[in-house]
């Protein structure tokens, strides 16, 4: 689903991503660990198509990037560390512009689904100005499932969040797992993506210098192996 072949982005004098070999099958979930300052974000981005690579194939659902930039958006659901939301809109009228853009057929009715999913039914007529950055958090998250896309991005999705709104994504992300969709997701909390991905890969010096399955793991537990992987770079 995800085929990632020598990407590179410098930005002026500085590479952040260093020939970097990436490949996700479909229905994987892979969690994508490292320190700050190792291009996680960067790369996340480059995958939505929300930054050019300096060099590199990358391919999506079939669809390389960046020329074929609208089909591979089509099919991807991103949350990032920007909200991606238009502030003077209320919460489904921001639902209702994403749904247009996908083509959803009975758009009311998701809408309806989806606000209740994230827990933002009652504030559907609200600003968006008006939220608090979880709240923010929770409607990007929802418009990242509208369109039940095939490919999910993650970056951090529970910065801001409460337990109750942690409880709820952990909650989507396993039914998005469950149905066979791909998704890839940065995280620093190990013990939380310990329980959901069913894969580590360990990004460091821009390019992944360790990967793990939840079966080879076994007995291990996650922080060692991500410890042991820092350690050997």
């Amino acid at each position: 689903m995800i085929q990632v072949r020598k990407l590179v982005k410098r930005f002026g004098l500085k590479t952040v991503l260093r020939g970097l070999d990436f490949q996700v099958q479909e229905g994987e979930f892979v969690a994508l660990l490292g320190p700050n300052g190792a291009g996680k974000t960067t790369f996340l981005r480059i995958l939505a198509s929300l930054a050019q690579p300096s060099l590199g194939e990358i391919c999506i659902a079939g669809y390389a990037l960046p020329t074929q930039a609208a089909a591979v958006r089509r099919r991807l659901g991103v949350v990032s560390h920007m909200p991606l939301l238009y502030g003077d809109l209320t919460a489904a009228e921001n639902l209702v512009f994403f749904g247009r853009m996908y083509d959803i057929s009975s758009l009311d009715q998701r809408i309806d689904e989806v606000l209740e999913l994230v827990g933002l039914a009652a504030r559907r007529r609200d600003l968006v100005r008006t939220f608090s950055r979880g709240m923010q958090q929770r409607l990007a998250i929802g418009r990242a499932v509208l369109h039940d896309p095939e490919v999910m991005l993650f970056d951090e999705p529970h910065t801001g969040l409460d337990q109750d709104a942690c409880d709820m994504l952990d909650k989507i992300l396993r039914d998005v797992a469950a149905r066979g969709r791909t998704v890839v997701m940065t995280s620093h909390d190990l013990a939380r993506v310990e329980d959901l991905a069913s894969r580590f890969d360990v990004l460091s010096r821009g390019v992944i210098t360790a990967s793990t399955t939840r079966s080879k793991l076994g007995q291990s537990n996650l922080l060692d192996f991500y410890r042991q992987s820092l350690q050997e770079t």
